[in-house]
C-alpha cells in the first residue's frame, strides 16, 4: 500500500474543492492517504471518507518548535509520494527537507525547483474549474504510475437520513422556524478572497424571494466573526417587512455541515459555505466577480449538473464592484432556475 500525503493547507473553499482528489486517489490505487491540513480545515479533513489519517499544519507564523515538530512528523510518516495541489516556498521546503522520494506540485512558481515531478498548469488564467487543477495533478500522478484514473462522482459529502432529521428539528427548535417547510439559507459573510454583494443586495432578493415563496423559513448562517453582519442583515430583511432567523455556527464543522444538508436552496458569495453546500450537493447560488482569478469557471462549486447557478459581476473595470450587480435581473433568473429545479424533481 502506497503512503500518500497530499497538501492542501489553505482555506476552506479551496480545501472543499479539492474533495474529488481524494476521492480519485484513493479509488484508483491501493493507498493510505494522508492529508496536511490547517487546524481550521482539520474537522473537516476528518469528515472527508477518502483521507484515513490527517496531519496539521500550524502554519508560517508558527514558532520554531512547532515548525521542527512537523518536519519531524512528515519524516515519521514514511510516505512515498507527496502531491501538493497548491504550493508555497514553506511547502515546496517542507516536502524536500521531509526527504519524500516522490514530490508533485504545479509548475507555476520558483518553488517548483524543489520538486522532482512537476505538471505545468496556468491557473491564473482560470480556463478551468479549481477543483479540475487538482485532478489533473492526480491524474498525472496516476498516469506515472500506470494507474487508469477512476472519475468521482458528487455528492462528495452526505451524512445518514436519521442524523439529518434529527439535526433539523434542533435547529428548528432554537430558530423556532418549521422543520417541515423547505429552508432557504443565505450566508452573507466572506472569507474576504473574493469580493462580495452588499448586505443590501442580499436583503433585496430574500425579499422578492420570499414574495415568491411565503412559506419558505429563511436562515441565514453566521460563522465566527460574522454575527453582526447577520444581525445587519436580518433587520433589513425585517424592515422590508420579510423574516428571517440567524443561525450561529458554534458547534463545529460538523455540525454546521449538517445544518446546511438541510437546506432547499444555498445563496452566499464565493466562500466556504458555498463549498459545503455544493459538496452535499445542495442547490446553489453563488455570486462572483468578473476578475479573471476569481471567475464562477474558476471557483465552479462542486454541485451536480444543473444544481449550481453562478451570478458574476458586470466586466466593467477589474469586474471586481459587485454593486453593478441588479437584483431586479437576478430575481427572476434565480426563481426561473429554482422553479426548473423543483420541476425536474430535484
Amino acid at each position: 500500500m502506497q503512503r500518500i500525503l497530499v497538501v492542501r493547507n489553505d482555506k476552506i473553499g479551496d480545501f472543499m474543492l479539492a474533495w474529488p482528489s481524494f476521492a480519485m486517489l484513493k479509488a484508483s490505487c491501493d493507498c493510505h492517504v494522508t492529508a496536511l491540513v490547517p487546524p481550521y480545515t482539520a474537522a473537516l479533513a476528518e469528515l472527508c471518507p477518502w483521507i484515513d489519517q490527517v496531519i496539521l499544519d500550524p502554519g508560517a507564523k508558527a514558532s520554531r518548535a512547532e515548525q521542527v515538530a512537523l518536519l519531524r512528523r512528515l519524516r515519521q510518516g514514511q510516505f512515498d509520494a507527496a502531491i501538493a495541489l497548491f504550493s508555497r516556498w514553506r511547502t515546496a521546503w517542507l516536502l524536500w527537507r521531509a526527504g519524500i522520494p516522490y514530490r508533485l506540485a504545479p509548475a507555476t512558481k520558483l518553488a517548483q525547483f524543489l520538486y522532482n515531478h512537476r505538471l505545468v498548469q496556468r491557473r491564473s488564467r482560470s480556463e478551468k474549474p479549481e477543483s479540475q487543477y487538482n485532478l489533473d495533478l492526480i491524474r498525472h500522478f496516476l498516469q506515472q504510475r500506470n494507474q487508469a484514473p477512476i472519475e468521482p462522482n458528487p455528492p462528495y459529502l452526505a451524512f445518514d437520513d436519521a442524523l439529518l432529521v434529527a439535526v433539523r428539528g434542533d435547529t428548528a427548535g432554537q430558530l423556532g422556524i418549521n422543520p417541515a417547510k423547505p429552508w432557504l439559507m443565505v450566508h452573507c459573510g466572506t472569507g474576504g478572497s473574493a469580493n462580495n454583494l452588499s448586505l443590501q443586495q442580499y436583503a433585496t432578493l430574500i425579499l422578492g424571494l420570499q414574495q415568491h415563496y411565503p412559506d419558505y423559513p429563511c436562515v441565514l448562517t453566521a460563522g465566527p466573526g460574522e454575527g453582526e453582519m447577520a444581525a445587519a442583515l436580518e433587520t433589513l430583511v425585517q424592515q422590508g417587512g420579510g423574516h428571517a432567523s440567524i443561525y450561529h455556527s458554534r458547534e463545529g464543522l460538523p455540525r454546521f455541515c449538517q445544518v446546511i444538508a438541510n437546506a432547499a436552496l444555498f445563496i452566499a458569495g464565493s466562500t466556504g459555505p458555498l463549498h459545503i453546500a455544493a459538496a452535499l450537493d445542495v442547490p446553489t447560488v453563488g455570486f462572483f466577480p468578473a476578475r479573471r482569478s476569481a471567475t464562477p469557471l474558476r471557483w465552479q462549486p462542486l454541485n451536480s449538473e444543473g444544481r449550481h447557478l453562478a451570478i458574476a459581476a458586470p466586466t466593467v473595470g477589474d469586474g471586481q464592484n459587485m454593486h453593478l450587480i441588479s437584483m431586479t435581473e437576478t430575481l427572476p433568473q434565480v426563481q426561473a432556475w429554482f422553479a426548473a429545479l423543483q420541476a425536474a424533481g430535484e
